[in-house]
């Protein structure tokens, strides 16, 4: 087991380094100056932040200062945002955007598990098909297409209510944090359904399963201590990834709902082609995946001693 564990860290190390040089590549082969404009009006103020920023020197060589930095954990500071560091935006707003993610995780976990339950239970009836029709809807439309729908509806409910249901956007309450963090978690709550849907059709056929059924077992034991329990394993798989997509991909339902997370700081950074908040937070996310990956495996590999059997032989 520690043998496997350590192999997935050296490998991980390998894609961070890959994800770290992809980025460098991408953002020096962008047209466009990031010290033009508004950020630098005079050519001294250039000459100067070029020297700062070390976009003076050849390419190789800024590509080992950002290897170099990176390794400490110094990814810069930002061209547009004056004395803000992308070490000091990490800190004060991945912290909001990992609490919205969480609670998006949650709703999209237990809605998988229930509806997928349902529409195992009711195959080929009128539910299992409603609730396919849902999944493949959940699974084709974009999050901030739901983020616009579900402001537009949420406006005409408080209206017709006469008070505030929930708000509309903005952040500071548990309340702020329902809507767009039901958003963000559909995608993979339709996800989560169609995996638990198919895992538990295998399930329900094995013969331990007819052999419980045949002891005369209840069927709440059934369900939660022999189907539930087996089906729920290629949920686990795909959990590392769905938790750094939740929590670092809501970019544009962040800014949607005007959420003050390191999402909506990513894309400001895009728009306003600011080179190391875009190259560390890359860096950052990828991390954080890869890491994501390499428990969720590790976890797979306690539940189910195979796979760190395989890895060993392999």
């Amino acid at each position: 087991m520690v043998r496997y564990t350590l192999k997935r860290l050296a490998t991980g190390l390998v894609t961070v380094y890959f994800i770290a040089t992809a980025t460098f590549v991408a953002m020096h082969a962008v047209p466009g100056d990031p010290l033009a404009g508004a950020k630098a009006r005079t050519a001294e103020i250039q000459r100067n932040l070029r020297r700062r920023y070390g976009l003076d020197r050849p390419v190789l060589v800024q590509y080992g200062v950002f290897l170099e930095n990176a390794v400490r954990g110094d990814f810069g500071i930002s061209f547009t945002q004056p004395n803000r560091s992308v070490n000091d935006i990490i800190r004060h707003h991945f912290p909001v955007s990992a609490e919205l993610g969480l609670l998006s995780l949650l709703f999209a976990t237990a809605g998988g598990i229930l509806f997928g339950a349902v529409t195992a239970r009711a195959h080929g009836r009128l539910a299992d098909r409603t609730v396919l029709f849902l999944v493949i809807l959940g699974i084709s439309v974009p999050s901030f297409a739901f983020a616009g729908l579900g402001q537009y509806l949420m406006v005409d409910l408080n209206r017709a209510v006469g008070f505030e249901v929930l708000p509309v956007a903005g952040w500071g309450s548990f309340r702020h944090m329902l809507m767009p963090a039901l958003v963000l978690g559909l995608g993979t709550m339709a996800f989560f359904t169609r995996l638990m849907r198919s895992s538990l059709l295998e399930v329900v056929h094995q013969d331990y399963i007819r052999t419980a059924r045949a002891k005369g077992l209840p069927w709440a034991r059934i369900f939660l201590a022999h189907e539930l329990r087996n089906a729920i394993l290629p949920m686990l798989s795909y959990l590392g990834p769905a938790i750094a997509a939740i929590t670092t991909g809501g970019f544009v339902v962040e800014t949607v709902f005007a959420i003050p997370g390191l999402g909506r700081y990513f894309v400001q950074a895009f728009q306003q082609l600011d080179y190391t908040v875009i190259m560390g937070l890359t860096v950052f996310y990828g991390s954080f995946l890869v890491l994501m990956v390499i428990a969720t495996d590790v976890v797979y590999a306690l539940v189910d001693p195979r796979i760190s059997l395989i890895g060993e032989r392999s």
